[in-house]
């Protein structure tokens, strides 16, 4: 492999002269010379090939590293991979591409020596690095496993670290960088950037379309937000539901941002959302997927396992718990005698909470997306009970309130120009449809949920109490329960990492996708 120096076959497919299929013929023809002139016979089944590829089925990520590369990201630092690799055309070459996707989504940079016709530990690579980045070599630390690759690097002015084991590695480069990577209970996930993926447009029908964000490939999750939010509130499950190998689909709901919001009423009924959703899968060709949705989208991911469960593999809800209709109690006198309900009939007239929550939009979601963290808490608690006699949701709050701990900077940038964009009626509207929503409901009481399901409750949730999940079981027979109970109404921002965890972990434990049926061609 090595033999002939900056002409062997090792030299030459790290600098992408050659390619790995290039390099296992010729290092197999360099073996079976050398066994020859060796006198020794090789068995039939010989194979460079098969070798590398055994190894790459054991390649793993180094979790720990990746997570501190992460939380050095979110600490303003740039973030680079800088590797000796090879263009891969090999029969594992999958690998190697779903190892540069993961590093591509987690890393500012990745350079790669096969790209660059240079290799560690040619000064020209290092130089490109830098010239890459934009940095001087005293801004940079330089980690490696091997010690030749270190040393241009120490020559040039860069801080080196020689990786040996993990822990110590994350020791040093915590000294080196100031910035705390070990013994970090809950760090944040890797989250996306609205101006860095996928924006896609469906168009439903006539003055009706969805605007969705998408990444990944395999099966398909789709997301769906609730009020007042954004697909944006997914952004720290979107690259985890990735890694973790699925296409992920977050739509922005009818009413919100880039999606239309018609001015009736009853387009906003949940019979009709989820027409709509149903046309959504049709058009963009998929047939079944998993729902995963929070509040609002929590009811919309119900009412599709019971109206649509052909087109749902399995569903999950956040906080927002299922309960068939009842038909011997008005759903509006139902929720009337729910003090914490009180809200929902303060939104019921329309123009009235447009006016107060559209007066200042910033001030608005300020107020309401606050983590239950003490030192994310305003001076007075929020109170859903008697809104109506208030006078507003808002009122007493003050004008000015510092950004929430869970959605502030750019992220709560994007949500006030999407609500400037699509107002509040839109939003308002899903709740002007509790009658509707009940006799539609009620023609279905009588079934169950069959398919796999997950609800996840949240202990401080003040409106969707985890009490009022009791008995779902009798009505979802596999129905899968997890509870986060320092965690309020914002789960996915507010605890995403839990979240993450039990959502993949759930996931990875779905019976197998059935084969698509192979239908007869017309």
């Amino acid at each position: 492999m090595f033999a002939g120096g900056s002409d062997s076959p090792y030299a030459k497919v790290m600098r992408g002269q050659i390619t790995l299929s290039q390099l296992f013929s010729e290092m197999e023809e360099g073996c079976r010379q050398h066994a020859t002139a060796s006198g020794i016979t090789l068995p039939d089944t010989f194979s460079v090939a098969r070798a590398f590829e055994e190894m790459a089925a054991k390649g793993t990520v180094n979790a720990p590293l990746l997570q501190a590369a992460r939380v050095l990201r979110r600490n303003g630092f740039k973030t680079c991979v800088l590797t000796n690799n090879w263009v891969d055309d090999s029969a594992g070459r999958l690998f190697t591409a779903t190892l540069m996707n993961l590093l591509h989504r987690h890393f500012d940079l990745v350079i790669e020596s096969c790209r660059l016709g240079m290799q560690k530990p040619d000064p020209e690579i290092y130089t490109y690095a830098l010239d890459a980045l934009q940095a001087k070599p005293q801004e940079v630390i330089l980690l490696d496993d091997i010690g030749e690759n270190l040393k241009p690097a120490q020559e040039m002015g860069m801080t080196t670290v020689l990786v040996r084991d993990t822990e110590t590695v994350l020791k040093e480069l915590e000294e080196l960088s100031g910035v705390q990577l070990l013994n970090q209970q809950e760090p944040l996930p890797t989250a996306c950037d609205p101006s860095n993926v996928t924006h896609g447009y469906v168009p439903i029908r006539r003055g009706v379309q969805l605007h969705f964000v998408e990444m990944g490939q395999g099966p398909v999750i789709c997301l769906c937000h609730g009020f007042p939010e954004s697909w944006l509130s997914w952004r720290f499950q979107i690259p985890a539901l990735v890694d973790a190998g699925f296409r992920v689909i977050a739509l922005e709901m009818k009413g919100y941002g880039e999606s239309t919001a018609p001015l009736d009423i009853k387009e906003y009924s949940q019979e009709q959302i989820c027409k709509d959703l149903v046309v959504f899968l049709d058009k963009l060709g998929i047939p079944q997927t998993v729902l995963v949705g929070h509040d609002w989208g929590g009811a919309v991911v119900w009412n599709m396992a019971l109206f649509y469960p052909e087109r749902v593999r399995a569903v999950a809800s956040l906080n927002t718990p299922y309960r068939p209709a009842d038909p011997f109690v008005d759903i509006v006198e139902k929720m009337k005698s729910i003090p914490t309900f009180d809200y929902q009939f303060y939104f019921q007239e329309p123009g009235v909470a447009e006016a107060e929550l559209e007066r200042d939009i910033g001030r608005t979601l300020k107020v309401l997306i606050r983590s239950t963290r003490r030192e994310d808490r305003l001076p007075i608690a929020f109170d859903f009970h008697r809104v109506r006699e208030r006078g507003g949701l808002l009122v007493g709050f003050p004008e000015n309130p510092p950004a929430s701990q869970i959605l502030h900077g750019p992220e709560l940038q994007y949500y006030i120009q999407c609500f400037q964009k699509s107002g509040f009626s839109g939003p308002l509207n899903w709740y002007r449809n509790m009658g509707p929503n009940w006799r539609w409901a009620l023609s279905a009481k009588d079934r169950k949920i069959m398919m796999p399901a997950l609800m996840v409750t949240a202990g401080k949730d003040v409106v969707l109490h985890p009490s009022l999940s009791k008995g779902m079981e009798e009505w979802i027979p596999q129905l899968h329960r997890e509870h986060i109970e320092e965690c309020g109404h914002w789960t996915q921002m507010e605890r995403p990492a839990v979240l993450n965890r039990i959502l993949v972990e759930w996931l990875e434990g779905l019976p197998p996708d059935s084969l698509l049926p192979t239908l007869s061609k017309l």
